[in-house]
């Protein structure tokens, strides 16, 4: 019953969206089953000079989301088999 607990939680993380904004110029938006679904640049970011700047955003922010998919996951395992990092399933 665990095991088809927290597979089902984990299939409703991989529809979940994480949103993630950098400087107001960069928005990532990831689904939790890590496929990358939008980003969104700010137009004002498109001068030639910002180029480096909008990269690393971009790259940042879709770390950050990562690291809130991988947090969401181990609030699930956690919440479901009571133990952090779950129990292997």
């Amino acid at each position: 019953k665990m095991k088809r607990e927290l597979q089902k939680a984990k299939e409703k993380l991989a529809e979940q969206e994480f949103k993630v904004s950098k400087g107001g110029a960069v928005t990532v938006t990831v689904l939790g089953n890590k496929v990358v679904k939008a980003v969104e640049i700010d137009a004002d970011a498109f001068d030639k000079d910002n180029q480096d700047m909008v990269q690393d955003m971009i790259v940042m922010a879709v770390n950050e989301a990562m690291e809130k998919i991988e947090e969401a996951l181990e609030e699930i395992n956690e919440r479901i088999t009571g133990q952090p990092g779950g129990m292997g399933f």
